[in-house]
This record gives C-alpha cells, structure tokens and sequence, in this order.
C-alpha cells in the first residue's frame, strides 16, 4: 500500500519496503508512549488488510500543536466503500471516551479533496490552512489545511 504511486499521490513519494518498516517502528514507539497509535482496519467478510486508522501525536511542531491527529491510509481496493469513515469513527470514539481528548484534529494536503470529505463526514470543521513544515518549499503539496473535532460536537 505505501508502495502504491497511486495511494500516496498525496504524500512527497510512495515509500520503499523499508521505510514503510521504519514507519511501522516508529508507529510502535508511539503506541507505547501515548498509549494510542494506529490500528489496522480488516474488512470483516474476508478478513483482508483493508489500510490503517488511528490517533497519533505528531513528532513535528505545527501552528496548532500541540494536538493529536486522526489519520488514515486504505489499499486502492478498498476506496469509496465507506471503510475510512467507519474505522476514523472509532478511533474518534476512542480518542473522546477512553483518552479524555478534548479536541482531534485531521490535515491533508489542500488538493486531497477524498481525505477532505471523511474528515468532514466525521463531523469535522475546517479550521485553516498552513504550510506543512516537512514539505519542502515551493513543492505543490506544501500546503495543507487541517480540521478540527471537539469532544462536545460529537
């Protein structure tokens, strides 16, 4: 999945196998300290690794750090069948009732409308724009816009 050019044309490049271990390394360092991280999504029938959702706080400072981030990545078989916002409203419920998060917040790169429209399905609200600071400068996915959830909008 993070190999597939198609998957992460939202992203600066699709990820070699072994960045993808260092990712999934990181991912777990992150579970142990916040106890929350992020969590693979099967699709029920079969069983089959549909992608990954979860809550992370992110390791970079941003204009609205510090924050916990939902986030979320599936395979291209599984687009448009509503995994995303079934698996993201969980981890939202997660974030609300077992962590005792006031706010989540969600950012994606401004021309990734699909991941747009899951975060606002969850009931999420634009909040504003910003330049990512791990994008470099000048690169067309440099800005970002990012949304905002309260515990008490849910």
């Amino acid at each position: 999945m993070n190999a597939d050019p198609e998957v992460m044309r939202y992203f600066l490049q699709p990820l070699t196998p072994q960045e993808s271990q260092s990712y999934l390394e990181a991912f777990r360092q992150r579970m142990a300290e916040n106890g929350f991280g992020f969590w693979a999504v099967e699709e029920q029938q079969s069983g089959e690794l549909a992608g990954f959702v979860g809550l992370n706080r992110p390791a970079y400072s941003l204009p609205f750090s510090p924050c916990v981030e939902i986030g979320w990545r599936l395979r291209k078989a599984f687009w448009g069948k509503g995994y995303a916002p079934e698996a993201a409203r969980e981890a939202l419920r997660v974030g609300f009732d077992e962590y005792d998060l006031d706010s989540i917040v969600a950012f994606t790169a401004l021309p990734n409308l699909p991941s747009q429209r899951v975060m606002e399905k969850l009931g999420m609200r634009q909040s504003g724009e910003f330049d990512h600071p791990m994008v470099p400068d000048n690169h067309p996915l440099q800005r970002h816009v990012w949304y905002q959830i309260h515990r008490q909008n849910l």
